[in-house]
C-alpha cells in the first residue's frame, strides 16, 4: 500500500468517524479536516468530480465552524428560561438524559430535583442547550444541585449565561454561587464559566 493509498484510507476513516460525532463543533471540526484530506487525494489520482465535491464540503464545514465559535459567547444565541423543578418538561429532559446525567453526577436521579427550588434552562432556539437546578443555601449563596450540558453542546460553555450574563442568580440576591458538589471531571468547565476553587467547593463570586 502506498503513501497516496494511506492517504485516501486515512480521510475516508475520519470522515466516517466524523459523523459519529454527538458534539455539533467536533463533527463539523473532524469533517472539515476529513474533506480537505480527500481533497489533496482526489487531485493526486485526478478524480476531479470529486475534487470540487470536497472543496465545497471544506468551505462549508469551515464557514459553520467559524459561526459556531464566533456565537458561542453571544447573548442572541442563548437565552435562560426559568422552570419549576416540578414542570413536566424539565421531568422528560431529566429522564431521557438520566443516564449521561449521571455520568458526570454519580447518584444523581430526576427525584433528586424535588430538592431543587428554581431552576433554568439554557435555550437556542426551540432547542434545549442546558439544565441548571439550584437551592438557597443562606448567607446570600445559592447551591447548584446539577449542571448538565446536552452532548450536542458540550464544547460551548452555555452555564455562563445562567450564571453571569443573564444575571438570574443576582437578580435573586446572591452573593455566590456554588457549584454541584456531586458534579466530576468538570473543573475545567466551571473553570471556563467563572468559578473558582475555595477550599473543598468550587465557588462563583456575582458581586
Amino acid at each position: 500500500m502506498t503513501a497516496l493509498d494511506l492517504l485516501g484510507w486515512a480521510g475516508s476513516a475520519l470522515l466516517v468517524y466524523s459523523v459519529l460525532q454527538t458534539r455539533i463543533l467536533r463533527l463539523r471540526l473532524f469533517n472539515c479536516v476529513a474533506s480537505a484530506v480527500l481533497v489533496i487525494f482526489n487531485a493526486a489520482i485526478a478524480v476531479w468530480p470529486m475534487v470540487g465535491l470536497n472543496v465545497a464540503l471544506t468551505a462549508i464545514n469551515g464557514y459553520y465552524i467559524v459561526r459556531l465559535l464566533r456565537s458561542r459567547h453571544d447573548l442572541r444565541t442563548y437565552e435562560v428560561a426559568e422552570v419549576q423543578p416540578t414542570e413536566g418538561y424539565l421531568r422528560h429532559l431529566l429522564h431521557s438524559f438520566e443516564t449521561d446525567i449521571r455520568r458526570f453526577n454519580p447518584g444523581f436521579t430526576p427525584s433528586e430535583a424535588d430538592g431543587a427550588e428554581f431552576g433554568y434552562v439554557v435555550l437556542t432556539g426551540a432547542e434545549t442547550v442546558g439544565i441548571v437546578l439550584a437551592r438557597d443555601a443562606g448567607d446570600g449563596s445559592a447551591q447548584v444541585e446539577l449542571d448538565y450540558v446536552l452532548p450536542k453542546y458540550r464544547d460551548f460553555c452555555p452555564g455562563e449565561f445562567v450564571y453571569r450574563r443573564s444575571g438570574v442568580f443576582a437578580a435573586r440576591g446572591y452573593r455566590r454561587v456554588m457549584a454541584p458538589p456531586m458534579m466530576v471531571d468538570a473543573e475545567d468547565y466551571l473553570t471556563k464559566v467563572g468559578f473558582r476553587n475555595k477550599g473543598d467547593a468550587m465557588v462563583l463570586d456575582l458581586a
